[in-house]
């Protein structure tokens, strides 16, 4: 669909509404790809598989915007029963696009001169001296704000689509990496060049997934402690007293989920133009620091996952760049087996009437990689849920993540076993080289996940009326990742020189991988056997 709007009277000044305007891609059930607005993605939730985002966080920053203007509209259930009743008859969501469209447009103006949505029209002195080109609003593009890694320079003439704009705000929202503002504090405050992690910069946020957008949106509804709260729709309105920048921040309560949800992680400020055809565009930005939340983990981060790290603090499911979201997966179906309240209470207490091949619901984990303040990559998962079945997808997730591992050790033993061999002289410093070279780990990882997604996939298949749906799939992944680690050992080892040498380091290291797959201390599907955790 188009986004050039209707030309506007003589004197009257530009206005851009994501209400009315197709602003959000969006995949329908039939497979057909569209724009929608907000009231229209809400109208037609049920009729939309899922949204189409430019990235997965991105995805999850517009799904955290209609999570907010539900529990702002009041359509949310009022206890864990209604909301079981809610997602199995289907609730319609349309009267939360009604509440939408009866909203003040000033309070919905991306343009608006004092009250810009989701932004902060205090910010107004610094753009012309500060405000930068749109690629320090788009978190694939701004790096830490400073230096981009994938080349958009920050002057980069390079106009961004209203629709587009407003999706990068939303995000940078809830996924900015902390900071320095580039931008001075002589106006507002030192304190507004402090960048603050953004509320999911630092965990994995996960979401569940129906089978369109509506059954999205409900599953991840929830009966709030009190209000459903206000929508923060600009950082001059009056729904709750904002921070200032002269002193350093104070992090406040959220006063409903309806607040939570559309936090004002940054303050920004865009300025619109004109594109080649009088579309609507933004071509310059400015970011600054936004509100700080306490967050208390029962009411606000229902869907956080707890991991306790090396030190032996419990924190929430955080992105790793050395291990795959894959690998933990078991750590969401251990939630969903055993948490007693919150999000994976309530999934494990929906009903499970079979409907066809395939899982009904999905946990699909997003997080942000980022090396100190400067992202550096998404990283998500999607992995099958179906009620009553959340035991055997955790024997399986787990036993499926301890299965690669073990073969990926025993590469890496392999791997020095055959460069001791092969390279007794090796200098220190090399050697380290000399052991990369004849590492399969970073073939063997990613070669994994796949097989790992259709073991979980077997056990949904298998159902929960099968006694044990986990072992014999079990043994099919822990051969096929077997033969898989195998054959790229063997392709590393080839890169030997054809020496006596080589020959007898592949041989070692060949024998040393047998030997690891078939010794006492092998998890038991490797040896042909059924392991009981």
């Amino acid at each position: 669909m188009s986004e050039t709007p209707p030309p506007e009277p003589a004197g009257k000044r530009p206005t851009w509404d994501p209400r009315h305007q197709p602003c959000i891609p969006t995949v329908a059930v039939d497979g057909a790809t569209a724009h929608h607005s907000l009231c229209a993605l809400l109208v037609g939730a049920d009729e939309l598989s899922a949204l189409d985002c430019a990235s997965p966080g991105e995805n999850v920053a517009v799904i955290e915007h209609l999570l907010a203007i539900c529990f702002a509209s009041g359509t949310y259930p009022s206890s864990d029963e209604e909301w079981r009743s809610w997602v199995v008859g289907k609730h319609d969501l349309a009267s939360a696009a009604a509440w939408l469209a009866c909203q003040p447009d000033d309070s919905w103006d991306l343009l608006h001169p004092t009250a810009p949505l989701a932004q902060n029209s205090r910010l107004a002195a610094d753009l012309d001296e500060s405000g930068t080109g749109t690629a320090q609003l788009v978190i694939e593009h701004a790096g830490d704000y400073n230096q981009h890694f994938d080349h958009h320079h920050l002057e980069l003439d390079n106009p961004l689509p209203a629709a587009h704009a407003f999706r990068a705000t939303l995000t940078q929202h809830v996924y900015g990496p902390y900071g320095r503002a580039r931008m001075s504090g002589k106006r507002l405050g030192a304190a507004v060049t402090n960048l603050a992690a953004g509320r999911l910069t630092s965990r994995v946020r996960v979401v569940a997934l129906g089978q369109t957008l509506g059954e999205t949106l409900r599953l991840n509804l929830y009966p709030p402690h009190g209000p459903g709260g206000t929508l923060n729709t600009s950082w001059t309105t009056d729904v709750v007293k904002r921070r200032t920048f002269d002193k350093k921040a104070k992090a406040r309560v959220p006063q409903g989920p309806a607040d939570l949800h559309s936090a004002l992680g940054r303050s920004v400020l865009l300025r619109a133009g004109r594109g080649p055809h009088g579309q609507i565009v933004v071509d310059r930005v400015l970011i600054g620091a936004g509100e700080l939340l306490e967050l208390d983990p029962d009411l606000h981060l229902q869907d956080a996952v707890f991991s306790k790290t090396t030190n032996g603090t419990m924190k929430p499911l955080w992105p790793s760049p050395s291990r795959a979201l894959w690998e933990e997966a078991h750590a969401l179906y251990s939630a969903v087996r055993d948490n007693r309240t919150g999000l994976y209470a309530r999934l494990r207490s929906l009903p499970y009437e079979r409907k066809g091949a395939g899982a009904p619901y999905q946990l699909w984990a997003v997080g942000l990689l980022a090396n100190k303040t400067l992202p550096v990559a998404w990283t998500q998962g999607a992995y099958p849920y179906a009620p009553g079945m959340a035991a055997h997808l955790y024997r399986g997730s787990r036993r499926g993540s301890d299965i690669a591992e073990y073969i990926a050790r025993s590469l890496k033993n392999a791997a020095i076993l055959a460069a001791e061999t092969a390279f007794p002289a090796v200098r220190a410093a090399d050697e380290a080289g000399q052991v990369a070279r004849l590492d399969a780990r970073w073939a063997f990882w990613p070669a994994a996940e796949n097989p790992f997604h259709e073991l979980l996939d077997e056990v949904i298949d298998r159902g929960p009326e099968d006694d044990d749906p986990v072992s014999d799939p079990l043994l099919g992944y822990a051969a096929n990742l077997m033969t898989t680690a195998r054959t790229q050992m063997l392709q590393r080892l080839d890169t030997l020189p054809p020496n006596d040498r080589s020959h007898r380091a592949r041989a070692r290291a060949i024998a040393r991988f047998d030997e690891d797959m078939s010794g006492d201390w092998a998890p038991a599907e490797l040896r042909g056997g059924i392991a009981r955790d």
